[in-house]
């Protein structure tokens, strides 16, 4: 299990798959709602994949506004989750943050998902909203140095 960064066209494409199997298809996001001017190699993102046994299983991004890290689009194919690949998304986007030198993350999280955020060290920063017809909060977490 591991994290690498998009460097190419061709791991965005894959990213980009592992997104519409999760959150259209799965989920119900509409297609055109999913991917946006932020998804490109030269953009204000910075994409990851991560692998299961050397195959691409999941992904997250990564975007900066106003200094503070915004985790979006963390996404794990439907069978390889419960194998501690979310942590693995979380932590590999903090490092580009921390990078970055950004002292701050934050992210619009499902709420289902708001216990696996706390465990990571992120609180909760509002009440419950929708987005793409789907309840969330923003959370966020202070980086501390390397």
């Amino acid at each position: 299990m591991n994290a690498q960064k998009v460097m190419n066209e061709e791991d965005l494409k894959i990213a980009f798959a592992i997104r519409e199997n999760v959150f259209v298809k799965e989920q119900g996001v509409p297609l055109e709602d999913e991917f946006d001017q932020f998804d490109t190699l030269k953009g204000e993102c910075e994409h990851i994949l991560v692998h299961y046994n050397e195959q691409p299983v999941g992904t997250g991004r990564i975007r900066f506004v106003d200094g503070v890290g915004k985790l979006e689009r963390i996404c794990i194919l439907e069978s390889f989750r419960k194998f501690g690949l979310g942590k693995i998304i979380i932590k590999a986007l903090e490092e580009i943050a921390q990078e970055r030198e950004a002292t701050k993350v934050k992210l619009h999280g499902q709420t289902h998902a708001e216990g696996f955020y706390k465990k990571l060290g992120y609180f909760t920063a509002s009440d419950i909203f929708i987005e793409d017809g789907i309840p969330h909060i923003l959370m966020q977490k202070e980086l501390t140095n390397k």
